[in-house]
């Protein structure tokens, strides 16, 4: 064979990114057992919420909607519900804010203490929220705060929650192209002007990634509110766990049903007005 050929094949060969063709099954198979990891739990919940018989089971005995009904008529998982949808609201609105002064702050003023403020923002993320939680409520004890009404609450679901604002929204600010702000400021335009008219748009993205996932953490959070509760406080995973001490029917997953269709209305709501393409390139549709 030619040298002059074989040379520039074989060059070709090694920088190819295809798999031998023998192992070509190999990743869509890895991929679809990844899927069905996730997905699995969520169907069965699905599924066992609209079972017939008496007990949470699977495969489901038959078809019936009357779980639904008897969690839409149980007042405490309603109460638990709305608690928990108000408490989500307020923890979101808390760290997007908080975690978008933040990120401002760290990546474009802050310099030497830069590694260690960011390492100080994501710590909640590092350490189990279990151990965030025990380190609360011994704060509010000791501070004499207690934790009667929703303050505790809201300062531990805002706490695990603002490093997911932080980092979104980081992600987007250090890839910011700063002359359309100097433009703007050039053409007299205030800070706060520039910030509404020209740095919010860019950065929607990753604050509507970081709202989103401070959203779905406060309202699925259970070790930081198990140990901040008060009385007549109870949020809905806290409400599911005491349900499901005492009673195992369906009503159980009827209840984890309707959260999983809010989280995917949310998904659709984003989708329709802004694109989820902006929450992974950071930028409008």
């Amino acid at each position: 064979m030619d040298d002059t050929l074989a040379l520039p094949a074989a060059a070709a060969a090694r920088r190819s990114p295809r798999p031998p063709a023998g192992r070509a099954w190999l990743l869509p198979l890895v991929v679809g057992a990844i899927y069905v990891f996730l997905l699995a739990p969520i169907v069965i919940v699905v599924l066992a919420a609209f079972n017939s018989g008496e007990y949470l089971r699977f495969p489901p005995e038959g078809f019936s909607l009357r779980w639904f009904v008897k969690a839409a008529q149980h007042q405490p998982f309603v109460r638990a519900f709305v608690y928990s949808l108000r408490l989500a609201v307020l923890a979101t609105l808390a760290s997007t804010v908080l975690g978008t002064m933040a990120a401002l702050f760290v990546v474009r003023y802050a310099r030497r203490a830069r590694d260690l403020l960011r390492l100080l923002l994501v710590a909640p993320l590092q350490f189990p929220a279990i151990l965030t939680g025990i380190a609360l409520l011994i704060f509010f004890y000791a501070t004499g705060l207690g934790t009667r009404g929703m303050r505790a609450l809201l300062v531990g679901h805002t706490l695990v929650a603002l490093p997911y604002v932080f980092l979104t929204v980081s992600t987007v600010l250090v890839g910011f192209d700063r002359s359309l702000e100097e433009a703007a400021r050039s053409l007299g335009a205030g800070p706060l002007v520039t910030f509404w008219r020209i740095t919010l748009p860019l950065i929607k993205g990753g604050l509507i990634s970081g709202a989103l996932f401070a959203f779905i953490t406060s309202f699925d959070q259970f070790p930081i509110s198990l140990l901040l509760i008060s009385v007549g406080n109870t949020t809905l995973p806290i409400q599911l766990f005491d349900y499901l001490r005492f009673s195992f029917d369906p009503a159980a997953a009827a209840v984890s049903t309707v959260s999983i269709v809010l989280s995917v209305i949310i998904v659709v709501l984003i989708e329709r007005l802004v694109g989820l393409e902006s929450i992974y390139w950071g930028g409008p549709r």
